[in-house]
């Protein structure tokens, strides 16, 4: 028999969700307490981090600072700045993971399927050719090859680098 180990999972499945809005980040932390929190860039208006509990390797949400549920909430310098950070997002994870291609969307609202329905944010989902394998359409499992702190760790730089290169 094989196994499929995905402990990181329980972590979901146990523990009890936090009262505190995931997406309210307030002030820059250490590099530690944003490691912790897996930010991996800041902007004025918004920011991109992993997601903790990703639907593959690489899968990052993009959402602004402000507390919002809906499009029609974000001001438009800050629905400006939301999809400048998802084109970087895009743009870091084709250097960093050879991404081939992307699933971006929004679940607005909790009939949406939005598991954090008051505070709006996209998901950047990284594809390759055959990712899909057999253990997703047989047994509705996703298979994650690489854990989050090593993904983040190979983001980290090119984040930065984009960074640097937006100053000059």
């Amino acid at each position: 028999m094989e196994r499929l180990w995905a402990p990181w999972r329980m972590e979901f499945i146990l523990n009890e969700k936090p009262s505190w809005c995931i997406f309210c980040l307030g002030e820059v932390q250490s590099e530690e307490a944003e490691k912790e929190r897996l930010v991996l860039h800041r902007d004025t208006l918004s920011f991109v981090m992993m997601n903790r509990y990703p639907y593959t390797t690489g899968h990052l949400l993009v959402s602004p600072y402000r507390h919002v549920s809906t499009l029609q909430d974000l001001t438009p310098d800050e629905m400006l700045q939301l999809f400048e950070n998802v084109r970087l997002a895009c743009d870091v994870t084709t250097k960093a993971l050879s991404a081939q291609g992307f699933n971006i969307g929004l679940n607005v609202g909790k009939v949406a399927g939005a598991g954090v329905a008051d505070h709006l944010h996209i998901h950047i989902v990284p594809r390759w050719v055959g990712d899909a394998n057999f253990m997703t359409v047989i047994t509705d499992v996703r298979v994650i090859p690489e854990g989050l702190l090593a993904t983040y760790e190979k983001f980290l730089p090119f984040f930065r680098e984009a960074c640097r290169t937006a100053e000059r």
